[in-house]
């Protein structure tokens, strides 16, 4: 079984989380994709993300229409050691950038250790920062790239994941025999 690793604070899921996770799975050849929360986020205030019970409850709530996708929390809060184990680890361009800098690791060697430690990386674009070439780039609609859960909760509830949605479209052997 084939699992990747999709990383966020998921402060609210947003239509865009659920658009890159289909395309990390379809793409990466995925059984599974974990949305994985971190009790202790690293880079954000706790004052500003939402309960962390309600954010689970929200993400297990989308699980529950799509067997693909799971649910995991974890304490861990290094990109490297959440994704450790997995397949594939799925981020946006925005986060490809942030991982890279050397201040959350101290100097530029340790940045290079710990980043030659993940699985395949799967990246969404995320203009206006670059897709690095040695990466899996998903194959994202492009009204996906601006959607934020920033924007979501300054009130673009469009942008929203529904609970009601339905998962992604049946295989195309599974559409031609009914």
């Amino acid at each position: 079984m084939r699992v990747g690793a999709y990383p966020g604070s998921f402060n609210p899921p947003t239509v865009a989380h659920l658009a890159v996770a289909e395309a990390a799975r379809r793409q990466c050849g995925l059984d599974r994709v974990d949305l994985i929360l971190s009790t202790d986020t690293l880079g954000k205030h706790p004052d500003d993300l939402g309960a962390l019970a309600e954010r689970v409850g929200e993400l297990e709530a989308l699980a529950a229409s799509r067997p693909w996708l799971g649910v995991r929390v974890t304490r861990d809060q290094l990109l490297v050691d959440i994704a450790a184990g997995y397949d594939v680890v799925v981020m946006g361009a925005d986060k490809w950038a942030q991982i890279n800098e050397p201040g959350w690791y101290g100097s530029e060697a340790a940045r290079d250790q710990m980043l030659r430690r993940l699985p395949t990386v799967a990246v969404a674009p995320r203009p206006p920062h670059p897709t690095p070439g040695h990466v899996v780039v998903l194959d994202l609609d492009p009204e996906h790239h601006h959607v934020s859960a920033t924007a979501v909760r300054e009130g673009r509830h469009d942008w929203r994941a529904a609970n009601a949605e339905s998962g992604p479209p049946p295989d195309e052997g599974e559409a031609g025999s009914r």
